[in-house]
């Protein structure tokens, strides 16, 4: 049982990224899948999560009209898509599961967690 984080990079300030975050999970389509954060320096923070029974989304207010969450159940994978980005938006992007979750924005709510793709925004 495990999530892998991929797409994080260096990125010039407007521009976009696609994160993605690949399950093993039996019955992944029963998981609410969450983004959450960490600047350096900083607490790890709640960005977007998308629930397992009808896939609505939750943002974080800093990243509402510039992110998007997606699932494909299909292949296992969500999708954070990242438009406009900015040098705030530079950090250890993670990706966190929880069966039959709620869409919680407190980490504590999720039990399967990804090892992070680094995101930079930097020109």
């Amino acid at each position: 049982v495990k999530l892998v984080e991929s797409g994080g990079q260096l990125v010039q300030p407007g521009g976009s990224l696609r994160l993605s975050c690949a399950a093993s999970i039996p019955r992944f389509s029963w998981y609410t899948v969450a983004w959450f954060r960490r600047a350096p320096g900083q607490q790890r923070d709640f960005v977007s999560a998308i629930k397992w029974n009808d896939s609505a989304e939750k943002y974080n207010d800093s990243v509402k009209g510039r992110f998007t969450i997606s699932r494909d159940n299909a292949k296992d994978t969500v999708y954070l898509q990242m438009h406009s980005l900015k040098p705030e938006d530079t950090a250890v992007y993670y990706c966190a599961a929880s069966l039959h979750g709620i869409g919680s924005q407190n980490s504590n709510q999720y039990n399967i967690w990804g090892q992070g793709t680094q995101v930079t925004v930097s020109s």
